[in-house]
């Protein structure tokens, strides 16, 4: 289960060397807009060696490879397929046909390294109106695909706009992503909150983030990453409430009843499903465990 994700320059080997104790979930190895052209090469090694010789058990690992409509990507994925990354992020995902053109290069490797095929990920990089449009074609092209991110810095540029703090000029997109990823089955990922002097602001964007629908969202910023860890986490509060829930559900069926109210509220399939998810939430994250059922 992902919370949080965090970017970590490909050319920056202090960071890549404290990768698995920065508390993120997920760690993204920048080898795009992080690395100029004439450092591809050595970040892409430098990235290599990390996946290879460091302790990143602490966090899973995804790797921004460079957009199709470069050089770049294929020799992305030859470096580090081998080295078995969770999802490769796929920048500037304009169309389904970028995402096809990736799974099947994958396809192809995975075939020459006798590899099971399908188990690379993929995660489109939402961050063009191109794509945003094409948002549910693409979370559903190919079983590859992991989740949905959106990107506000690219998107903002190519509609023209502002990017602020809260977001107004980002509304649509963010509720198109998490329609379109709910809609295919997979999760979704908020754009990073890119003051990283603002620790109100983080927990703002991260809790409006949440309420639409998002998976967990990206950093930029280690700072960062705790806010993001305890937004998207149950509070006990809400973890109380569910195993009420299913309590009193289960109490409902032993007696026979066929509706019941908890707190002055019917409850009904929807409210059953989000005490299961934050149930199965808190056990994850070990927060709570059978032994509270």
């Amino acid at each position: 289960m992902l919370r949080s994700l965090l970017f970590l320059p490909g050319n920056n080997p202090n960071m890549l060397i404290n990768a698995g104790t920065l508390g993120a979930d997920a760690v993204i190895f920048d080898l795009e807009d992080a690395v100029s052209p004439d450092e591809k090469d050595a970040a892409r090694i430098l990235v290599r060696n990390t996946m290879k010789y460091m302790n990143l058990e602490a966090c899973e690992v995804i790797v921004r490879i460079n957009s199709v409509d470069t050089s770049f990507w294929m020799e992305d994925i030859n470096a580090l397929l081998p080295y078995k990354p969770l999802v490769f992020l796929l920048p500037k995902t304009n169309c389904k046909d970028d995402v096809l053109k990736v799974c099947g290069y994958l396809s192809e490797c995975e075939k020459k390294l006798e590899a099971e095929e399908g188990t690379a990920f993929v995660m489109p990089l939402i961050e063009t109106a191109q794509g945003v449009e094409n948002a549910f074609d693409i979370a559903s092209c190919s079983k590859r695909i992991k989740a949905l991110f959106l990107g506000a810095e690219d998107l903002t540029a190519d509609l023209g706009s502002k990017r602020t703090k809260d977001g107004r000029e980002i509304e649509y997109a963010r509720s198109r992503l998490v329609v379109a990823a709910r809609a295919a089955g997979v999760d979704v990922f908020d754009t990073p909150f890119t003051d990283v002097n603002d620790d109100e602001g983080i927990l703002d964007d991260a809790l409006l983030a949440k309420n639409l629908g998002f998976s967990g969202k990206a950093s930029i910023s280690p700072r960062h990453v705790s806010a993001i860890n305890r937004v998207f986490s149950p509070s006990s509060e809400e973890i109380e409430y569910a195993y009420e829930v299913m309590m009193a559900i289960k109490e409902a069926k032993e007696q026979g009843k066929g509706a019941i109210a908890l707190r002055g509220k019917m409850i009904d399939a929807p409210i059953v499903q989000r005490a299961e998810k934050t149930i199965a939430m808190a056990k994850a994250l070990g927060i709570r465990g059978d032994e509270n059922e």
